[in-house]
């Protein structure tokens, strides 16, 4: 049996072995880089996309100059249109886009689980002016942590309730026939 004095002599060294431990494992985890950050666009679709900012960044882009209705700023946004990411996820458009497919509809949220709603309609510049944007940037810099890494972007609308900030999917549903 331990004495006491033994007792505590084996608690410090413990503590002390664990110490080292984590002082010598620190590089490792100061060294480990966050997961980039990725919008997910799936559901029915027929090429499922996982995006990154660095593919954001290589696609057509697109600048936006509107103003806030929060704050009554202009902001510009720049980064790439809804529909040029739709089109490589395989979405119909133009004139495929007709039938029962004009009944199909996204939904896209964000990471705090905010979610909203655009018919594949709205969104088609074959059917109407459709400027939604998926922006990486604001005024020539990233998005903050608060908005981005990407953040949709609906300029037409009267108030902002369907901007979407830290957009993480966009998911495509067909809408149920009777």
């Amino acid at each position: 049996m331990v004495n006491r004095r033994g007792r505590i002599s084996l608690l410090a060294t413990l503590f002390a072995a664990l110490a080292l431990v984590l002082l010598l494992s620190w590089p490792v985890w100061a060294q480990t880089p966050a997961p980039a950050a990725e919008l997910k666009i799936a559901g029915a679709v027929s090429s499922p996309q996982v995006v990154t900012a660095a593919d954001l960044k290589k696609m057509p882009r697109r600048t936006l100059k509107v103003v806030n209705p929060h704050d009554k700023k202009t902001e510009v946004y720049e980064g790439v249109a809804l529909e040029e990411l739709l089109r490589r996820a395989g979405v119909p458009q133009g004139e495929q886009l007709r039938g029962p497919l004009l009944a199909t509809y996204l939904i896209a949220e964000a990471e705090d689980g905010y979610r909203v709603v655009f018919s594949l309609a709205e969104l088609d510049s074959g059917i109407q002016d459709a400027d939604v944007l998926v922006a990486d940037t604001m005024d020539g810099a990233p998005l903050g942590a608060n908005q981005g890494p990407f953040k949709l972007v609906a300029p037409h609308e009267k108030r902002p309730a369907r901007w979407v900030r830290m957009l993480k999917s966009i998911t495509v549903v067909r809408a149920a026939t009777q």
